[in-house]
């Protein structure tokens, strides 16, 4: 597959003739296509069969090749705007799926306990208990797929958007990356519940937030790298907005594999935002980044240097701290050029 011409609509957040030009699977193509069950049961009215696979690199050229199309289509005509939300919808398509299966997922598991629990002599049994294990093995694997293909096919939406994709509502986990954008609601949730570890993950806490019209996203992905370096296994944590900073928050830990956790503001009522914020202070986070905004950062700011309890060492940026704004035209054109 050729690179595509429509380099015009890539931002600076990354490289799209880099990411495109891999052509070989990557690791998490190759676990979850790689390595296919010998038998399989694709549909619970269906015995066991030989099914193979779709090939891992044809799988991953054609999730990317679809929405760099998209973009490419679109670019510099009237519909360019609506280029962002037909994407969205093509990598929600596999989003949707995977939370079906996995679903169906949880309800085989339960079942198979279910079975353990009065396990029965006799061949019938026996057989009904093997196809179930495997109808839920099957599930599992297909679900793997699908959370590939979504995780691919969100890192190119990305890279031509300009910005992290993330679900209208819930979580994005996945069993076969480290790249995930929790919800705060299931990452609480998992927390009292222990309901599912993928939504509970484990590490130091990390803590970025600032307001919607920060541009400057390269100071915040420098020190966010300098942090990394001193703690490989942190966990990100933003106040959810999706633009400015929390969004370029988000895309840089989509682009480094690390655990993003979306606090966004849930429930009626005034208040929301500073119980939020208490709510993050909850985490014991050991590090953060604030940028200058409203009163929801200063509130942060001030829990996190409290006179007494749990300090967070803080890293602030002022509103002048930005390098000048460039037109995002002009930003294409010089990553065209």
């Amino acid at each position: 597959m050729s690179k595509p011409t429509a380099l015009a609509s890539v931002s600076s957040f990354a490289d799209l003739p880099e990411l495109y030009a891999e052509l070989t699977a990557t690791p998490d193509f190759v676990a979850s296509f790689g390595d296919p069950l010998p038998l399989t049961i694709i549909d619970a009215a269906e015995e066991p069969a030989e099914h193979t696979m779709p090939d891992p690199i044809a799988a991953q050229a054609e999730c990317g090749g679809i929405v760099a199309a998209i973009f490419d289509l679109l670019t510099d005509t009237r519909l360019d705007p609506l280029a962002p939300e037909l994407a969205w919808g093509f990598v929600n398509s596999f989003h949707f799926v995977a939370n079906k299966l996995e679903s169906r997922e949880d309800r085989l598991a339960d079942t198979l306990r279910d079975m353990a629990r009065r396990l029965e002599p006799g061949e019938v049994f026996n057989k009904e208990l093997e196809d179930t294990q495997l109808e839920c093995q099957s599930v599992a694997e297909q679900r793997a797929a699908m959370e590939a293909m979504r995780d691919y096919a969100a890192a190119m939406y990305r890279v031509c958007a300009g910005r992290p994709w993330s679900p209208a509502k819930g979580s994005r986990a996945s069993h076969v990356t480290t790249a995930s954008q929790i919800s705060a609601l299931d990452f609480l949730r998992a927390r009292s519940e222990r309901r599912r570890d993928r939504y509970d993950p484990q590490g130091p806490v990390v803590v970025v937030s600032g307001p919607a019209d920060w541009h400057d996203w390269r100071i915040l992905w420098n020190r966010l790298d300098q942090i990394r370096t001193r703690i490989p296994n942190m966990v990100l944590v933003t106040t959810g907005q999706r633009l400015g900073v929390d969004a370029a928050a988000a895309a840089w830990a989509a682009q480094r594999g690390v655990v993003c956790i979306a606090f966004g503001l849930y429930g009626r009522g005034k208040g929301k935002g500073f119980k939020r914020n208490r709510d993050i202070a909850e985490l014991m986070p050991v590090e953060a980044i604030l940028c200058e905004g409203s009163g929801i950062q200063s509130s942060l700011y001030d829990l996190f240097n409290p006179s007494q309890g749990h300090r967070v060492p803080t890293h602030v940026f002022l509103a002048t701290d930005q390098e000048p704004d460039v037109p995002i035209k002009k930003k294409r054109r010089i990553i065209a050029a």
